[in-house]
């Protein structure tokens, strides 16, 4: 599995905090807040948007950090990723992110 497969199965490498991270990019930092704070109805500003992925060592998004229910799960059980979880197929929490993203379920299950 890739390193930067997120516990939930979504692919951090396509992430815009991720991507303008890496790339150093106001402008896409700028873009990504703005949708972000529209999209969760959330003081977003461009200085959160800062994140090296899910699973490594790094700066990470405040929602990656301490809000996402998922990642604190998998930090909890010890799992890689929901994909290695044994309630992964009853799980309502990643199932939210499977049943909007049929690419997560099959990340996980690669």
């Amino acid at each position: 599995m890739k390193r930067m497969i997120a516990y939930c199965g979504l692919d951090c490498e396509t992430c815009d905090a991720y991507l303008a991270t890496i790339h150093d990019d106001q402008a896409l930092r700028e873009k990504t807040a703005k949708l972000w704070a529209e999209l969760n109805h959330a003081p977003i500003l461009p200085e959160h948007i800062n994140c090296e992925g899910c699973r490594v060592d790094g700066v990470k998004t405040v929602y990656c950090e301490n809000l996402c229910g998922i990642r604190q799960c998998a930090l909890k059980k010890g799992v890689t990723t929901c994909g290695t979880c044994l309630n992964m197929e009853t799980c309502q929490t990643v199932g939210e992110i499977i049943s909007n993203r049929p690419d997560a379920l099959k990340n996980l299950r690669g």
